[in-house]
């Protein structure tokens, strides 16, 4: 058996890890036999398990399961979850270029990284990754699931996949790269600058406005408006999102975030100066549109500066904080929900967008039958205070007649991404438009 002190140690330690909910919501004496209960399952886990269990592995699957239990986006990071962690928002890392999660056991794919060995392939967001060189991948950590895909650069890995709507298991076999993540990337259509922003770390928001200096340049007075690719985003850093929202606003909010308590609330402004000058904005979401990729889209909709294209978004409206636990790990908690500038909550509904566009030019994504896997599909998810409504949340049910072009029809009138192609025709009809509205200003 413990000692009294090592048991009033670890007790310490897992009472300053407790929700605070939980500790205010019961009564102090309930709360010290649960915690009591608590320490009788690890000690007699520790006596009379059948193998010898590290002490620290059993505290830190407590921990877990306690975050577990809250909502999918609370977690313990160690060690190596806090250092994975660092390499992704600063920008490089060896691998294959996917952002995972854990569902329920399950390995999910959250996004792929554009030009990376992984996308290349075709691996898409939602696919559920069940082998890895053959060895089932089901109940591993997330930390376990991504050991298992990086490694050296050059060395090879077969992946085997489950898709919604495929009619068995794909394989792919993958080599690994070191990942140079470019969050973003541009280029001109026409007479359109196209702004693709596939994360957001901390290279987002100086690039973006790279990215429109560079398209300026390029075009000249001949720049009717910019297209912003918000498509298969997982997010990322909130104040990247705000900066990128800021270049393409002159005033007004861009979001704000809420806590707990009526007081624990935090608003981000847009500062003086829209860097494209007024010109056109279409930006273009889909159901892989996440977190701060959403802020982006909502402060842009809501403050009518551009018109939001594509599919609904992914509903996460949740803000985690990371809380340093020592040198080496930290509790990842979600400690706030954030709104656009109406006061609207993403949570669960996600962004709606202006003009519904399926992806014509991929089977999948097109098949409006096929079910879309958003926030409100895991499981502890939070809820929307607002009350979204299952009507919009259960979207995505029938084909629109409007669209009837196949796959094959626009590949003969070569067309590859009908969502960019339907956005830069938009700017295109929108730019007379503007131009009048701002020689009406002057």
């Amino acid at each position: 058996m413990l000692s009294t002190r090592v048991r009033l140690a670890l007790t310490a330690s897992l009472l300053v890890l407790l929700p605070a909910p939980m500790l205010q919501a019961a009564p102090e004496t309930d709360t010290n036999k649960r915690l009591d209960a608590l320490m009788d399952v690890f000690e007699r886990v520790r006596a009379d398990y059948v193998d010898k269990v590290d002490d620290k592995k059993l505290i830190e699957g407590a921990i877990n399961g306690m975050l577990a239990s809250l909502d999918p986006h609370s977690s313990y990071l160690d060690a190596r979850d806090f250092a994975n962690m660092k390499q992704v928002t600063d920008g490089e890392y060896g691998g294959l270029g996917l952002t995972v999660s854990t569902e329920e056991g399950a390995v999910k794919v959250v996004a792929p990284t554009d030009d990376t060995p992984a996308a290349r392939a075709g691996i898409k967001s939602g696919d559920y990754i069940t082998r890895i060189d053959g060895e089932l991948l089901y109940g591993v950590t997330l930390t376990e699931a991504v050991d298992k895909m990086r490694g050296a650069a050059g060395t090879t890995i077969k992946i085997t996949v489950i898709r919604e709507g495929a009619p068995k298991p794909l394989e792919f076999t993958l080599k690994r790269e070191i990942i140079q993540i470019k969050p973003v990337k541009w280029e001109v259509k026409g007479d359109a600058g196209i702004i693709r922003i596939s994360s957001f770390s901390k290279q987002t928001g100086p690039a973006t406005k790279a990215a429109i200096a560079g398209i300026e340049k390029q075009l000249g007075d001949k720049l009717a408006g910019f297209v912003v690719d918000l498509r298969s985003n997982p997010g990322g850093l909130l104040d990247q999102s705000i900066e990128v929202s800021d270049a393409f606003l002159d005033h007004g909010e861009i979001v704000s975030q809420r806590g707990r308590t009526k007081n624990d609330i935090q608003r981000y402004y847009a500062h003086s100066g829209d860097l494209t000058g007024g010109k056109p904005v279409v930006v273009l979401i889909d159901e892989g549109s996440a977190s701060a990729a959403e802020i982006v889209a909502g402060a842009l909709q809501d403050q009518r500066r551009a018109i939001i294209l594509g599919q609904r978004s992914f509903g996460k409206g949740s803000v985690q904080t990371l809380i340093p636990l020592d040198e080496t790990s930290a509790l990842r908690l979600t400690t706030a929900r954030y709104y656009t500038p109406s006061g609207r909550s993403v949570q669960e509904a996600g962004i709606e967008p202006d003009i519904v566009v399926p992806q014509l030019s991929d089977p999948l994504a097109a098949d409006a039958s096929r079910p879309k896997l958003r926030e409100a599909d895991l499981k502890r998810h939070l809820i929307n205070e607002v009350k979204a409504g299952d009507k919009l949340i259960e979207t995505d049910v029938k084909a629109d007649p409007r669209f009837a072009d196949t796959p094959e029809t626009l590949k003969k009138k070569g067309i590859t991404d009908y969502q960019m192609d339907y956005a830069v025709k938009l700017i295109s009809r929108l730019a007379p438009f503007a131009a009048v509205q701002t020689a009406a200003k002057g």
